[in-house]
């Protein structure tokens, strides 16, 4: 997998956490360390693009 496939996938996991967590938050039902999960999920997956941006590319 590349680089760029790799961030586009973890940009689109991303996204799929802010919806999901987005949807929680709204849903009375969703107790509180289901919403830490996420977050701390999309936590990581940000981490992990910042990560990747930063890195330098070998040419």
């Amino acid at each position: 997998m590349s680089l760029a496939s790799h961030l586009d996938e973890l940009q689109r996991k991303h996204g799929d956490i802010e919806r999901e967590l987005t949807d929680a938050m709204t849903h009375p039902s969703v107790d509180d360390l289901e919403i830490a999960n996420l977050k701390r999920r999309k936590l990581a997956i940000k981490d992990e693009i910042e990560k990747l941006k930063a890195k330098p590319t070998a040419h």
